[in-house]
């Protein structure tokens, strides 16, 4: 890891203090780490450069305002904020995640037909509506690991990074998290079941 002679907190209070070359160096040592997460989830490169100067500008009115926290480190949290432009991307989009379960099976293997008929497609509309709803019902820590997890295909350590925990509580959030989804899955069946 390279060490800089200045720290990002330092730099942070030279910017403050009006010295506009402080953020210059800060988005220099960071930038890449950012547009490679940002990359990685988004897959095109225009969109990941775009949510890239998103998250400086959005950096910026925060440090500017004053409403930036020195208790955490520059990383951590404007990776949080890359990490939430991508998530609204990705509520923008309408994406859908692949979440495999605690057996190793997909929650949509069954949806894989082998041609997609109105019929199919409809079921499968409906599965991701249904999947989307659960989600939202999910405690806050477990939706956002599965969503950093599986929206934005990122390591157990990149969630333990940006989210401040250790990464056997990420593991452990997402455990609960696919644990929580399963019982809905279940429930909502047995419902289903009981109105035919």
């Amino acid at each position: 890891m390279k060490k800089y002679k200045i720290g990002d907190s330092e730099l942070i209070t030279q910017y403050k203090a009006g010295n506009e070359k402080a953020f210059e160096e800060l988005t220099i040592r960071h930038r890449n780490k950012i547009y490679t997460t940002i990359l990685l989830i988004v897959k095109d490169s225009e969109i990941a450069e775009d949510l890239l100067q998103e998250t400086f500008i959005k950096a910026i009115k925060t440090i500017k305002s004053g409403r930036y926290n020195e208790e955490g480190k520059f990383l951590p949290w404007i990776s949080r904020i890359a990490h939430n432009m991508a998530i609204d991307y990705f509520r923008k989009q309408k994406r859908y995640p692949t979440i495999v379960m605690e057996d190793g099976s997909n929650v949509f293997n069954t949806l894989d037909f082998a041609e997609d008929s109105f019929e199919s497609q409809q079921i499968k509309s409906e599965t991701h509506a249904k999947l989307r709803e659960l989600i939202q019902n999910l405690p806050d820590a477990q939706r956002e690991v599965l969503m950093m997890r599986h929206y934005m295909q990122m390591s157990f350590q990149e969630i333990a990074e940006i989210t401040g925990v250790s990464i056997n509580t990420a593991l452990g959030r997402m455990r609960y998290a696919l644990i929580n989804l399963r019982k809905q899955m279940n429930q909502s069946d047995k419902n289903f079941e009981k109105r035919d």
